[in-house]
């Protein structure tokens, strides 16, 4: 035995390494969970985007539309919220269908190609992509300023990874018969693309509407006036796994969307 001391060594470590990788895959994949396990748990775990419309830093807070609005279902159903921003949509929606949240947060536009994986809430609000580029300062700002959907052609515009945008994109390069690039970047949020707009870091960028109106009052140089995509409905995302809480969500939502609170909400942050 002593012999072959070496060979024991190695299958005990070669054991307990397998052993550690078990239990670790164990522990970050928790089940997913619906209605009845979230109240169970007195936990309600969900995703969105830091951006001004979901979740953003304010004055003396965190505050945005979205989350005001699923704290007030938490709040209405007895349950903590637990909140975990999430830039890329990608790494969302894998935390959601990985169990690690029980619902996307932020609004999600129901053409996204998702419904396969997603079972969406009732509608909760209406936008549409635009394009944001810089308004004319220069000779130079004036050559590149687009002014119809036409003028895209030829041109790159950066997107949001998994932007519902990308779509509309493809099908208007067919309708002006000419080619669009697109970039698309994982690291960034809208609002960081349109910042990079702002500062002529790059020249076009698209996103949500809500999110560039907002970022206007901050940086005024910008220009939103071209849409590039027809209006969408926006709703949370679950797993098909979660009906019952899809459906308390929808039925929550069908008496708070009538409410004072759910007007104020809209009009603080102005959102159809």
């Amino acid at each position: 035995m002593t012999k072959h001391w070496w060979l024991y060594a190695i299958i005990g470590i070669g054991a307990i390494i397998l052993c550690r990788l078990f239990f670790e895959t164990e522990k970050v994949a928790p089940a997913p969970r619906d209605y009845h396990e979230i109240v169970a748990n007195d936990t309600l775990r969900v995703t969105m985007e830091y951006n001004d419309i979901s979740l953003v830093e304010g004055t003396d807070s965190i505050e945005g539309f979205y989350l005001e609005l699923i704290e007030a279902f938490a709040r209405d159903h007895d349950l903590v919220l637990k909140v975990s921003p999430e830039m890329s949509m990608e790494s969302r929606l894998q935390g959601l269908l990985d169990g690690r949240y029980d619902m996307i947060a932020d609004g999600i536009p129901v053409m996204t190609g998702r419904d396969d994986s997603l079972l969406f809430s009732r509608p909760i609000a209406r936008s549409y992509q635009v394009l944001v580029q810089r308004k004319p300062q220069t000779a130079n700002d004036s050559a590149k300023f687009i002014n119809s959907q036409v003028m895209l052609a030829g041109k790159t515009l950066h997107l949001v990874e998994n932007s519902p945008a990308i779509l509309r994109i493809e099908n208007l390069m067919e309708e002006i018969g000419d080619t669009i690039y697109v970039n698309t970047i994982e690291k960034y949020g809208a609002e960081q693309l349109i910042a990079l707009v702002a500062h002529a870091d790059i020249d076009y960028a698209v996103c949500d509407h809500h999110i560039a109106v907002l970022a206007t009052d901050s940086l005024p140089n910008i220009d939103i006036s071209i849409p590039i995509g027809f209006t969408q409905f926006y709703s949370w995302g679950m797993r098909k796994e979660s009906p019952i809480l899809c459906d308390s969500i929808n039925q929550w939502l069908d008496r708070f969307m009538k409410s004072s609170e759910f007007r104020r909400l809209s009009k603080k942050y102005a959102v159809d």
